[in-house]
């Protein structure tokens, strides 16, 4: 239940301004060229901060930073200081960046002596486009703005030439416990873009829904995308994915930390997607 709280929050987490202001009333300092002391209170940004700062700035990512099966940069992460949602550890930190989707709608942030902090409100994406944007705001912030303006081009080139070996076929993006992906998200904007059909989007779901094992039988997609952490059954959530009735679908398997944030791991994601349905193909031949 952990990663689909996870996942939820990042699918309904509410755009931000995306500039850079103050969490109390008060006039705001303008963030530094470079901010010396970034702190990141979202696990999306996290993976932004880690992706276009110097290692020396970042002085605080979330716990869930180091975790693979949910952070892209999970090891890139490993050794750097790991923050709750502690007032108390922002304070002693004093940052000179507070990195969140969106930074002032924190609960730890609310709580601290009235006092102003730069904040960067990063919007949350669910097109590819928004990711770019995204880049490019993180990059702006954190002083490297060459840095992102290659990371956007290296993600360009990545998917410059992608085929589309979906050929209109429907695939459903299912998860744990029956929850499905739907229209108005990430995912849905990577199905189409392998050349898929996401199976939400043709039954009209919203961006995520429950749907059940006798109507995704009854559905009948010509495949089913899982995370790569229920490839083997770990509990009662994962268990209903290995059901006999599902077995004659063909699996697309990706790790969840490309998925559940707009982040570099969407051109990971994309080429997975296009190399697995190629190789159904030719084993189906």
């Amino acid at each position: 239940m952990r990663r689909t709280r996870l996942a939820l929050g990042a699918l309904l987490a509410a755009t931000g301004a995306g500039a850079l202001w103050a969490a109390a009333p008060a006039s705001a300092p303008e963030a530094p060229a470079a901010p010396d002391r970034i702190v990141s209170i979202n696990l999306c940004t996290d993976q932004l901060v880690l992706a276009l700062a110097d290692r020396r700035q970042i002085a605080g990512l979330t716990r869930n930073a180091i975790d693979p099966e949910m952070s892209g940069a999970a090891i890139t992460a490993r050794g750097l200081p790991l923050l709750g949602n502690s007032a108390e550890q922002i304070l002693a930190i004093d940052p000179d960046l507070v990195v969140g989707m969106p930074a002032s709608r924190s609960a730890a942030l609310a709580a601290l002596p009235r006092r102003t902090y730069p904040l960067l409100d990063v919007d949350n994406a669910t097109t590819l486009d928004q990711i770019y944007a995204s880049i490019r705001q993180t990059a702006k912030a954190v002083g490297h703005v060459g840095r992102g303006e290659a990371l956007v081009a290296r993600m360009q080139a990545e998917l410059a030439d992608l085929p589309k070996p979906g050929r209109g076929r429907v695939a459903a993006y299912y998860q744990r416990r029956g929850y499905m992906t739907g229209t108005g998200t990430l995912v849905d904007e990577l199905i189409g873009r392998t050349g898929l059909v996401n199976l939400a989007r043709k039954l009209g779901k919203p961006p995520l829904s429950q749907l059940s094992l006798e109507e995704m039988v009854a559905a009948q997609p010509d495949f089913l995308i899982v995370e790569s952490a229920t490839d083997t059954v770990t509990d009662q959530g994962s268990e209903m994915l290995h059901h006999p009735a599902l077995k004659h679908i063909p699996r697309i398997s990706i790790p969840e930390a490309w998925t559940v944030c707009g982040s570099p791991g969407y051109a990971s994601a994309a080429r997975a997607i296009v190399a697995q349905i190629a190789a159904i193909d030719r084993g189906a031949r």
